[in-house]
């Protein structure tokens, strides 16, 4: 055994003298300090492998003496002793010290303090066999949340004619809060496009992204099968007037019901709790380009033109999906024309920070997007290459999701 650091912890400073001279022969480095020296040391103590209490102190002083020590990363044996009244450590013991009794041989000192460390790091061996064997369990727990989060988001994307639609999803972590969804509305004659961003990230965040998600989703679907019929039995087509923002029959209904019911649950149901979700959904009519949507304080998409026009931002329409009771959520309206894209993102993409700190940015980011000659999927490579050279080796500090949603003009060929 290396040589022995002892701190004997004695309110008076007293060690018995033959303790002291056994401690002297085995070679042992030995400090004497009171409990009250070492709590309120304004420098970091002494390293000690054994702390050596007198039985004559309260357990909760030397618990309370060992937890400094522990702040400092020293774990030291504790020991109790005792010269005379021996009845005194059997409070230690039942606290979980070892002790040492008279007589203090030098030989019987050096085995027991041997003893002594070597219990102490065995116990710490199991500790640390414990500790990891629940790191392994929380790791595979999370890697089932992974799994289960996975299965929240879409295997397949539509894929109406002469439209592409395509995604990138990045997670901090394991699990994630951002989450994006594409599904058929209407009988199959709208296009519902979400994509939101949980509060936070890690293990919270995705549950209440899988919550928010189905209840998107369930409701969507749901009020879309009554919008049709209302549509049907009126005679109507969705659609909305030439010169006017009249609410589409079919389409509107279905995004105005899935989000003003997703923030009414959360508000009354899991307020207290803090989770609240940005979002962007828009509903489109893949034979037309129009778009219905709602930006619940969401970052701005951008609609990028074939023609060349300048890049157009759908501003927010209202606030944060859970965080108002009962707010009224505005409808945005866009067109998506032949060789558009509408690209929508995170906040995971103009956070993104380089290894100085820097954010990439809004304007860096409508930058890329403007300069690049490709559409599409060859959009998303072209962002995901320009985030990668931004950051280079930093690491990935939020979730990153981008969706481009484009319309092939005629005569395109398609993947």
């Amino acid at each position: 055994m290396a040589q022995t650091k002892v701190l004997v912890l004695d309110e008076h400073h007293r060690v018995p003298p033959q303790l002291r001279g056994a401690l002297e022969h085995v070679g042992a480095e030995v400090h004497v300090r009171s409990p009250g020296e070492v709590l309120t040391a304004p420098a970091r103590l002494p390293e000690v492998t054994v702390l050596l209490a007198s039985a004559g102190l309260a357990p909760h002083t030397v618990r309370a003496v060992a937890r400094r020590l522990d702040d400092e990363g020293q774990q030291p044996s504790v020991v109790a002793f005792a010269e005379h009244d021996l009845h005194l450590l059997d409070q230690h013991v039942l606290a979980g010290s070892d002790y040492l009794a008279p007589p203090f041989h030098p030989d019987l000192v050096r085995a027991r303090l041997r003893d002594c460390h070597e219990r102490a790091e065995f116990s710490r061996t199991m500790e640390d066999v414990a500790a990891h064997a629940e790191l392994l369990s929380y790791e595979r727990e999370l890697e089932i949340g992974r799994e289960i989060q996975l299965g929240f988001l879409p295997d397949a994307l539509p894929s109406p004619k002469d439209w592409e639609i395509h995604v990138r999803f990045r997670p901090a972590r394991t699990v994630a809060g951002d989450f994006y969804d594409v599904f058929e509305i209407v009988n199959r004659r709208r296009l519902a496009l979400v994509v939101a961003d949980v509060c936070d990230k890690g293990v919270g965040a995705a549950l209440f992204m899988a919550l928010i998600r189905s209840l998107l989703r369930h409701t969507a679907e749901q009020s879309g099968l009554q919008s049709l019929i209302a549509a049907e039995l009126m005679g109507e087509e969705a659609g909305w007037a030439e010169h006017s923002r009249a609410i589409p029959v079919v389409g509107a209904t279905p995004l105005l019901n899935a989000v003003a019911g997703t923030n009414n649950y959360l508000t009354r149901n899991h307020i207290r709790q803090g989770y609240f979700a940005t979002m962007f959904f828009a509903v489109l009519d893949p034979a037309t380009g129009n778009l219905v949507y709602i930006n619940g304080g969401h970052n701005p998409p951008v609609l990028l033109s074939a023609s060349g026009a300048d890049p157009v931002l759908l501003a927010p329409t209202g606030p944060a999906v859970g965080v108002i009771p009962d707010v009224d959520f505005a409808l945005g309206y866009a067109r998506i024309d032949p060789g558009d894209t509408l690209f929508i993102y995170t906040d995971g993409v103009t956070e993104a920070r380089a290894p100085g700190g820097e954010f990439f940015g809004e304007e860096e980011m409508v930058r890329q997007l403007s300069e690049a000659a490709v559409r599409g999927e060859e959009l998303l490579d072209h962002m995901d290459g320009a985030l990668s050279a931004f950051v280079g080796r930093a690491e990935q500090s939020d979730d990153i999701t981008m969706m481009a949603v484009h319309w092939n003009p005629p005569g395109a060929r398609t993947a």
